[in-house]
């Protein structure tokens, strides 16, 4: 991997209340700066440039940000590719948030914007359900002719703030998996905040990463470059209400891997009767033990690759997201794992960031078959087991 030069630390200061008290407690060098674009060759995806995380805590907002991330590094266009519409348990997620934001909100014949809307999937999905009109904002949108036939759905290949346009708002703004990404994330929020003209009635959800998952749950390999910022409910809440929200509702959903937000903007002194899961001085006590969790589960991790290695057991990796990604780069896995299996055909026949392993579809296995899978995401372990039946293969399935 190609290491860039990477700067002294960038923000000393909290990302949302601008509190000094921030202390750096978990340090990952060289990692691929972006998990999810793609590489054409293993050469290519050996040479990724990498940055470093340096990850700090606010005691004061319980907010996680990586104190050395650096935005102008990243480039988000059409080979950014993070969509996990295609599998069938990530589908019924979507389904049955879109079913319950249609029904609390009633956006039934509504115009829902979408921030970050991605290859479009949720806002495709939520306007066919709904009969209502959508919007969408990504620079890795890539235009298809069934949407450009599509008279419920228009793409806009730009960023939400580089478009000042008044027939862009709607009856609600939605925004998934992007807030993470944002260097300023209270002044995006204050942004979406000025998009609803004045609409007091509009209502806001988004959805980002849960930060107690990595945490409580030992969800270690979520921790990535594009990710700047790590909510917890308690600094998620404490962004939305220095922007000037009032809160809603906040949840911990999809097996607690994230976590949603519904908030309507307010002329008034913003607040919240929302109750956080974990009071400060517990969370603060999760961050203090999560170096020794990370590096306990490292090292298990290590044993059981070095032990796969001595039997000769062919080892493949299901899942070439964030976590995948993560796994098998801070693991080095470049001589001990080939091969990277994922559903979604628009990652097939690419190769991992850093760690330079060629992604397949399930059917390759037919002709390698493995003796091990390792399984990214619990939630799906599931599903791979089914398709393992499918196509006639045993194999011990782990979690990692």
């Amino acid at each position: 991997m190609k290491p860039l030069k990477q700067q002294t630390p960038v923000r000393s200061q909290c990302m949302i209340t601008g509190s000094a008290d921030v202390e750096v407690f978990f340090e990952m060098d060289a990692v691929p700066m972006m998990c999810n674009v793609l590489w054409p060759t293993r050469q290519a995806a050996l040479s990724a440039p990498t940055g470093n995380i340096h990850l700090g805590f606010s005691p004061s907002s319980g907010h996680i940000f990586n104190t050395v991330f650096d935005a102008d590094l990243l480039d988000y266009d059409q080979s950014y590719e993070n969509s996990l519409h295609f599998s069938p348990r990530f589908q019924r997620y979507a389904e049955w948030l879109a079913a319950d934001l249609i029904e609390r909100y009633q956006l039934r014949g509504k115009t829902i914007i979408d921030v970050g809307c991605g290859k479009g999937d949720f806002l495709r999905l939520i306007c066919q359900m709904a009969g209502a009109r959508g919007v969408g904002f990504d620079r890795s949108y890539e235009p298809t002719l069934e949407d450009a036939l599509n008279p419920q759905v228009t793409f806009i290949q730009a960023f939400f703030d580089e478009v000042q346009d008044d027939r862009y708002h709607g009856d609600m703004i939605c925004c998934r998996h992007v807030l993470e990404h944002i260097a300023d994330p209270v002044g995006f929020l204050m942004d979406i905040r000025q998009a609803l003209h004045q609409r007091d009635d509009a209502v806001v959800f988004f959805e980002v990463p849960n930060a107690l998952y990595t945490l409580r749950d030992k969800g270690i390999w979520d921790i990535i470059y594009e990710h700047v910022s790590y909510f917890t409910p308690n600094s998620l809440v404490r962004a939305f209400t220095t922007a000037g929200f009032d809160v809603l509702r906040v949840d911990e959903t999809y097996g607690g891997q994230f976590l949603t937000i519904e908030a309507r903007a307010t002329d008034h002194i913003p607040g919240s009767a929302i109750s956080t899961p974990l009071s400060g001085a517990q969370l603060a006590g999760l961050v203090r033990d999560f170096a020794d969790v990370y590096h306990h589960k490292f090292d298990e991790w290590c044993s059981r690759l070095d032990a796969f290695a001595v039997t000769g057991k062919q080892v493949m990796v299901w899942g070439s997201g964030s976590k995948g990604v993560t796994f098998l780069n801070v693991l080095h896995t470049q001589d001990q794992i080939a091969y990277v299996v994922d559903i979604n055909p628009r990652k097939q026949g690419k190769f991992v960031a850093g760690s330079g392993q060629q992604i397949v579809a399930p059917q390759f296995l037919r002709e390698h078959p493995p003796q091990v899978v390792i399984v990214m995401n619990p939630l799906y372990r599931e599903e791979i087991v089914a398709t393992l039946a499918e196509l006639g293969l045993e194999a011990d399935v782990l979690v990692a």
